[in-house]
């Protein structure tokens, strides 16, 4: 398996790169995410990397962040998305985007991707649930954790995920977990 690739960037023709390594040239499939993020070509890039081995054809894809090829590889294990969907969701979202989505369920920000309709939306949401979407409990103020203490508290509590999250949200930087249910219950009670 090829992990890792680093080069010399010397083609962009989306969503197709080119990469010299010692003389010998690796094209590489990249979300426009991270063809976005790429230097001008001549420029040295590294990119990890998934490599995908078929009858027909050995196709090597590229990514910014490792967090971006994991999400990539979890895409992929789901029954119905291939390699071009999943290059095509991490296009349309970014990792974070596509772990809140998963977190809070939300099929509407994957109907939006090019290729993803309603029942592989609400099935890739089923069978990525608590796979990617851990990942969202990042973006809150609290301690890591500190913050997932709070979140499965409210849990047990009988809150949504959903309003559990938005209520992390509210919480100051640095909270206890004690304080941050305390305040955390408080503004579920408005």
């Amino acid at each position: 398996m090829i992990g890792r690739i680093t080069g010399t960037l010397i083609e962009k023709l989306p969503p197709t790169i080119c990469v010299d390594v010692g003389g010998l040239g690796y094209d590489i499939d990249v979300s426009m995410s991270t063809l976005y993020a790429l230097p001008e070509t001549g420029a040295r890039v590294t990119l990890y990397t998934h490599l995908t081995v078929r009858e027909d054809a050995h196709i090597l894809y590229g990514f910014g962040t490792a967090s971006e090829r994991s999400a990539f590889r979890e895409l992929i294990k789901v029954s119905g998305i291939g390699a071009r969907t999943a290059l095509s969701v991490l296009s349309g979202m970014s990792v974070a985007d596509l772990a809140q989505a998963i977190t809070l369920q939300e099929s509407g920000r994957l109907t939006r991707v090019p290729g993803i309709g309603k029942k592989t939306a609400e099935r890739l949401l089923l069978e990525m649930r608590g796979k990617l979407g851990a990942d969202i409990g990042a973006s809150s103020h609290a301690t890591p954790d500190h913050q997932s203490d709070i979140l499965n508290a409210l849990l047990a509590l009988g809150y949504s995920e959903k309003e559990s999250l938005s209520a992390l949200k509210t919480l100051p930087e640095g909270v206890g977990v004690s304080d941050g249910i305390k305040q955390a219950l408080k503004a579920l009670a408005r």
